[in-house]
This record gives structure tokens, sequence and C-alpha cells, in this order.
């Protein structure tokens, strides 16, 4: 079992900037409304590689389980499952949730577009201990 925190949705880029968006003018979240506020697709491409009507048009494999349709809790819980935290700070469900399900869920699934690069932890730890020590070694240079 894998004990390393799920990766956030809301730290991928852009996605802070429209959740932000959704408080202030929730039409932002609606599906429906897309078309109007073209830097949804803007951040989809640049963190899936793939916009909302791209995904849409695949065809989906037959074990799909449409883990995109489900919403609130059911969501973010369908989610997690599989390493992804879809909640805000407060631990709620992302408003923009909807716009980026199916893309997420084709990403992570490896069926279609891809995710954003994250440096595994062992490195970031094995970075940090050659800082230190290389900092040691400078303090010890008589």
């Amino acid at each position: 079992m894998d004990t390393s925190a799920p990766r956030r949705l809301i730290d991928l880029p852009g996605i802070a900037d429209l959740e932000t968006k959704a408080l202030m003018k929730p039409r932002y979240a609606d599906i429906y409304s897309r078309a109007e506020f073209p830097e949804i697709d803007e951040t989809s491409t640049a963190v899936f590689g793939l916009t909302a009507d791209e995904a849409e048009a695949i065809v989906l494999p037959a074990d799909w389980d449409g883990i995109e349709q489900l919403e609130g809790r059911d969501a973010a819980d369908a989610f997690e499952a599989e390493g992804w935290d879809v909640t805000d700070n407060k631990r709620r469900p992302l408003r923009m949730l909807p716009q980026f399900a199916l893309q997420l869920a084709l990403a992570m699934r490896g069926v279609a577009g891809e995710l954003p690069f994250q440096m595994e932890e062992k490195q970031e730890e094995s970075t940090l201990s050659l800082a230190k020590e290389a900092a040691k070694f400078k303090r010890d240079k008589r």
C-alpha cells in the first residue's frame, strides 16, 4: 500500500486561480458555461495536455467506472482512493472538479493526456541531504 500523501489537484498550475474565480463567480464551475471562460481550456491543456472537449471525444475503455461523473464527497473519496486529493484546504470537494474530473481520470489511468511531473519524495530527501552535506563541508573547511 502506498503511504505517501495524495497529490493535490489544487496544487497543479492554474487550478487554485480558477477555484478562486469559481468562488467569486459560480458559473466557472458549471460545465455548460465552459465556452464563456477560455482560461478553463487553457489550464486543462497546460496541466493535462487536453481540453475537456477533447477528453469527452475519447472512447472510454469497456471497464471504465465513471469516476468523473461522481459528485461531492463520493468523487473526493473515489479520487483519493486512486492517490488524488481533489478537495480544498477545508476538505470540501473543489468547485472546479467537474471541469477537470474527466481529464484527471484519463491521465491518472494512462488512457489519454498526461500528468504534470512531480519529483519523488525520496529524490527531494536526497537533494536536502546533499545540501546539508555541502553546508557541513563548507563549515568544516579550515
